[in-house]
């Protein structure tokens, strides 16, 4: 039984590091691709992408609602637009507009429905 208990949470710490991999290539991607949503340097791509997968969590676990953009509809857009927002003020370096975190929602939920698995 502890076995199995290792071999889960070893699959689930490698899970989280995908997903936070991911979801710092899409912030990569969204920051080019996205007038006002900007992100400089390797640490602050690594950082929001903690920051962001992290409070993306805590909105699903205290509200029930999937805070990924494609999650709840414009519910769950709306959610990750705000988190986007929320985020400038904890990773140095990103500087996010209302349109950018808007759009970059935008983005990452396309980007989302079109990488297999979930990633946000």
């Amino acid at each position: 039984m502890e076995h199995k208990r290792k071999t889960l949470s070893g699959n689930s710490s490698m899970t989280w590091l995908t997903r936070l991999i991911l979801v710092a290539i899409i912030l990569g991607i969204t920051s080019f691709l996205t007038p006002g949503f900007t992100i400089n340097g390797l640490w602050s791509f690594l950082i929001a992408a903690v920051v962001i997968t992290i409070s993306d969590y805590v909105v699903e676990m205290f509200m029930g609602v999937d805070a990924s953009p494609m999650g709840k509809g414009v519910k769950g857009f709306i959610i990750a637009a705000i988190i986007i927002y929320l985020a400038q003020f904890i990773v140095p370096n990103m500087r996010v507009s209302m349109i950018g975190a808007l759009l970059a929602s935008l983005v990452i939920g396309i980007l989302d429905a079109v990488l297999p698995g979930r990633v946000m």
